[in-house]
């Protein structure tokens, strides 16, 4: 099944997708806007465009688990795009992506005006790896 992910932002909102057999994540851009109701607009037309069949929005919990401000923006997100699409539209827990995905391009010496653009893509690209990790050692759910 083709899985989308959403790293949501104030001016960048990251995406990524898989293949159909769930195996690859990868990249498929950056939504660079600042309106709410845009980027959810965005979405939903990009998931229509894949043709996915799930979208995953990146959930950030604080550390110690409590739903902050970021996360009730996040669960807001999720809600409004559920009521756009016609497939599941799931939360999941994202703490420390962003911090995974600073670390994976400095690993690729990635910096500069390059790391700005491509580091939402990266941290939706992990998030939809983590989702597919446990779907895949998860089946029976």
């Amino acid at each position: 099944m083709k899985i989308m992910a959403v790293d949501l932002g104030d001016a960048r909102t990251g995406l990524a997708c898989c293949d159909r057999t769930e195996f690859l994540a990868s990249p498929i851009g950056v939504i660079h806007e600042r309106d709410f109701n845009e980027i959810i607009r965005q979405v939903a037309i990009a998931a229509e465009e894949y043709g996915v069949q799930e979208v995953v929005v990146g959930h950030p919990k604080n550390m110690n688990g409590t739903v902050g401000e970021r996360a009730e923006k996040c669960e807001k997100f999720a809600k409004i795009l559920s009521q756009l699409l016609a497939i599941p539209v799931r939360l999941w827990d994202e703490r420390s992506t962003t911090v995974s995905a600073a670390n994976y391009l400095n690993e690729t010496n990635t910096r500069g005006k390059k790391r700005k653009e491509v580091i939402d893509a990266v941290a939706a690209t992990i998030i939809l790896e983590s989702y597919l990790e446990y779907r895949k050692n998860h089946k029976d759910e």
